[in-house]
């Protein structure tokens, strides 16, 4: 991490800040009238695109063949055969696949499981694009959801609402709750950090660390000091996470705010990827920063509070998903961002199979998981800026 703050401090070189603007300002070259733009680009530009369209088939795959692994796998084991044809008959309205099925068969898929998948694929990719657009707009590679502090403040926000009764506007409630929370989990970490008018990645991981604790010690407390004994079980599910509670009625926000969001974040890709070349650069090519800013702040913001607010607190996956997709198609953000969507949504797919997997017919909170997997890889980011430095103790 001295690396990256030597880095803040000292700029990038120039030669590399220059070549960014010169590919930032580069228009496309004009295509031909009448011409195939596949025949007249070059043959590296081809490869790469047949390559990302390769590796996008096989992100899709994926997530479908962990969606039909959940629709499969559970207390209850329902044949593939089975369940695809429950699944085709659904998705018909009835005319495909005569039911040949017992009728707790399609219970189990069409009520339980099917927006218990959908719930997970949603958390995974709001996560994952959440924590793509706050390491770009802070240029740091450890930067989070989960380690800025949003997480605990919009659990936080939640338990708080759940401890003194204010249920006014019913579930809408918490998702508000869960959002102010992480807003001003958020704020708070980034006035902590910043300083002269300047944010250095160590103060800003270690001030979202200190809100994470301090959160987490105020949840601990309102649990304690509260009257109902039932308050306890019913954190336990916002500090760990999980997607036992998926319902159909619980859907309809999360996706509409994954859908939203995903869509401004694309929108927005341009100027994204004009935070890669530092605030110096993109100011001069025309980009307000600090409104840029605290507008993608509070997109993240409202997409982490409504996540935590269906699902509970899942550590891990907003910080993880970017390297990876970075490392398969790339920093831009036009190709970035659907990628992490993809690729979040299976990971947690995946993570919430294995949590009622693996001490069947109980379940871990899938919380647990992300972070025993997050949690070794993050320690391999910390040993890879180390090996940067040459450290090898």
């Amino acid at each position: 991490m001295r690396a990256s703050e030597d880095a803040e401090d000292q700029g990038e070189p120039s030669a590399r800040r220059e070549a960014l603007l010169t590919v930032l300002r580069t228009a496309p070259p004009p295509r031909r009238r009448g011409g195939s733009p596949l025949m007249m680009a070059p043959a590296g530009e081809t490869a790469d695109r047949t390559r990302l369209l390769a590796l996008g088939a096989g992100m899709v795959a994926v997530l479908l063949a962990v969606s039909l692994g959940g629709l499969i796998v559970g207390s209850v084991s329902i044949p593939a055969p089975t369940t695809v044809a429950i699944l085709l008959h659904t998705l018909s309205g009835g005319w495909l696949m005569a039911p040949e099925w017992r009728d707790a068969y399609e219970i189990i898929v069409v009520q339980t499981r099917i927006p218990r998948i959908i719930l997970a694929g949603v958390v995974g990719a709001s996560l994952g694009v959440s924590g793509m657009v706050i390491q770009a707009i802070v240029r740091n590679p450890l930067a989070g959801p989960s380690i800025l502090g949003v997480s605990s403040g919009a659990a936080t926000g939640a338990v708080l609402v759940m401890r003194f009764g204010l249920i006014f506007l019913g579930a809408f409630t918490l998702h508000i709750a869960a959002f102010v929370g992480g807003l001003a989990a958020l704020t708070v970490v980034f006035w902590i950090a910043r300083t002269g008018g300047r944010m250095t990645p160590t103060r800003l991981v270690l001030a979202g660390i200190a809100m994470s604790a301090v959160l987490s010690a105020l949840t601990s407390l309102l649990v304690l000091t509260s009257p109902d004994p039932q308050l306890a079980a019913r954190v336990l599910f916002w500090t760990l996470g999980g997607f036992g509670s998926a319902q159909w009625k619980l859907l309809p926000i999360p996706v509409i705010a994954l859908t939203l969001g995903l869509a401004i974040m694309l929108l927005q890709a341009r100027r994204l990827n004009l935070l890669m070349a530092g605030d110096e650069s993109a100011v001069a090519l025309g980009l307000n920063v600090e409104q840029f800013r605290r507008a993608m702040f509070v997109l993240t913001a409202a997409l982490t509070g409504i996540t935590v607010a269906v699902a509970g607190v899942i550590g891990f996956v907003g910080l993880i998903m970017p390297h990876i997709v970075r490392l398969l198609v790339g920093a831009d953000h036009r190709r970035a961002l659907p990628a992490v969507a993809v690729l979040g949504a299976s990971f947690t797919i995946a993570a919430d199979l294995v949590a009622r997997s693996i001490i069947a017919p109980l379940e871990l909170p899938v919380g647990i998981v992300t972070a025993l997997v997050g949690g070794p890889f993050f320690i391999w980011l910390l040993r890879r800026d180390a090996r940067a430095l040459g450290v090898t103790k």
